[in-house]
C-alpha cells in the first residue's frame, strides 16, 4: 500500500517521471524494492541505495526524485538534496517525544520543489490505498 500511495502522490502532484533520475534510499521488500519497480514502470531511471552504499550523499544529490525509506531519523540532510528535487519521506522515527522522517525536513524543504512531511505525508496515503484495495477485493468477491 505504501509504494502505491507514493505513486498516487506523485501522479496527483503532476510529477513527470519519464526520463527522470529517481533515487530510492532503502531496499526493503515492503517499500524500497516495490517503489523502485513502480518508478521504473513509469520510465524513470532508478538507483536503489542502502546503508552500505558508498558515496550515499553523492547518489542522493543526483536524484530528481528521492524516496527515503531507510529507517534512520533525519539521515538525509538538506545539502544532500538537489535543487528542485521531489522528496518523498517514508520514514517514521521517534526522536525524543517527536515523530520525524528519514529526511531533515527543515534543511531539505529549502531545496526541494515538493516534499512530504512526517507525520502527515505518506502515512495517510498508505491508509487510503489500503482502503482502496479493500474495496476492490470486496467488489471482486461480490462477483
Amino acid at each position: 500500500c505504501t509504494p502505491h500511495g507514493i505513486m498516487e502522490l506523485l501522479k496527483r502532484s503532476k510529477v513527470e517521471l519519464e526520463g527522470k533520475r529517481a533515487v530510492v534510499v532503502g531496499r526493503s521488500n515492503i517499500v524500497g524494492k516495490p517503489v523502485a519497480l513502480m518508478l521504473m514502470s513509469e520510465n524513470a531511471t532508478v538507483t536503489v541505495c542502502h546503508s552500505r552504499t558508498r558515496n550515499l550523499a553523492e547518489e542522493i544529490r543526483g536524484g530528481d526524485v528521492v524516496v527515503a525509506a531507510i529507517g534512520k531519523p533525519q539521515m538525509i540532510k538538506g545539502d544532500m538534496i538537489k535543487d528542485g528535487a521531489v522528496v518523498i519521506d517514508v520514514g517514521v522515527n521517534r526522536l525524543g517525544d517527536k515523530l520525524v522522517g528519514d529526511v531533515d525536513f527543515e534543511g531539505a524543504k529549502e531545496r526541494a520543489s515538493l516534499i512530504t512531511p512526517v507525520p502527515g505525508g505518506v502515512g495517510p496515503m498508505t491508509i487510503t490505498m489500503l482502503l482502496k484495495n479493500t474495496i476492490k477485493a470486496a467488489e471482486l468477491a461480490a462477483k
